[in-house]
């Protein structure tokens, strides 16, 4: 059939093939097959280990991704046909290409920088919404305790007030006792309210002093 394979690089190969007058189908098929000493004899389509399809308007194709220093069969048959010996060749890949290397530890190189760059932005934006979720946070309980100061400071102001009063109170209560021990038959002294009324009647002494009482029509408030 007059296959040739050119062009041999560690990962890549080009296969040309003559047209086949009898292929009357819409596609070649090539076959290629790692390790050509480990295949079985026959050469049954099953057995290859991969498969590309060209047009029939073409005799040549580039196989890629081949294994450095290795022995390959490649076979070129017409669509669906099983191959024969004489559409077959052996050939073996060299070494790995240094430029080939370069790029490839390139790639890996520029893959595990992008997949480092989307972890570190992927953990600063959960920092970062961290942060935020706890500053509103601490902002909104620093603005509930001040409104709830005022408040807690007027109560307290007012039970301090009402404390204060009662103490006053209980005091006052206290001197008016003791007054009373100490003067049994003195004067009881009343408050007199603001009516003007309350002074129209004289005031009786009750008690046995010769002290003065208002007249009637004079108040005199005595604290």
């Amino acid at each position: 059939m007059g296959i040739i394979i050119q062009n041999i690089t560690g990962n890549t190969a080009m296969v040309i093939w003559p047209k086949m007058a009898s292929c009357v189908d819409s596609f070649y098929s090539i076959m290629y097959h790692p390790n050509w000493n480990s295949m079985l004899s026959s050469y049954s389509r099953k057995t290859f280990q991969k498969e590309e399809r060209v047009p029939t308007s073409r005799s040549s194709f580039v196989v890629e991704n081949l294994t450095p220093l290795t022995t390959y069969i490649m076979c070129v048959t017409c669509q669906s046909a099983n191959p024969s010996s004489d559409q077959c060749r052996v050939f073996n890949t060299l070494e790995q290409d240094p430029a080939s290397a370069s790029n490839t530890k390139k790639e890996l190189a520029l893959g595990i920088w992008l997949t480092s760059s989307v972890l570190l932005l992927i953990i600063a934006a959960i920092l970062l919404y961290g942060c935020l979720h706890l500053l509103c946070r601490r902002r909104r309980e620093r603005l509930q305790e001040q409104n709830r100061t005022p408040k807690q400071d007027h109560g307290e102001a007012r039970i301090k007030n009402m404390a204060y009063t009662s103490e006053e109170l209980s005091r006052q209560s206290r001197q008016m006792q003791d007054t009373e021990e100490k003067h049994p038959g003195g004067i009881q002294l009343a408050t007199i309210i603001e009516n003007p009324s309350a002074c129209s009647e004289p005031v009786v002494s009750t008690s046995k002093s010769q002290e003065q009482v208002p007249v009637k029509g004079q108040c005199t408030a005595i604290k």
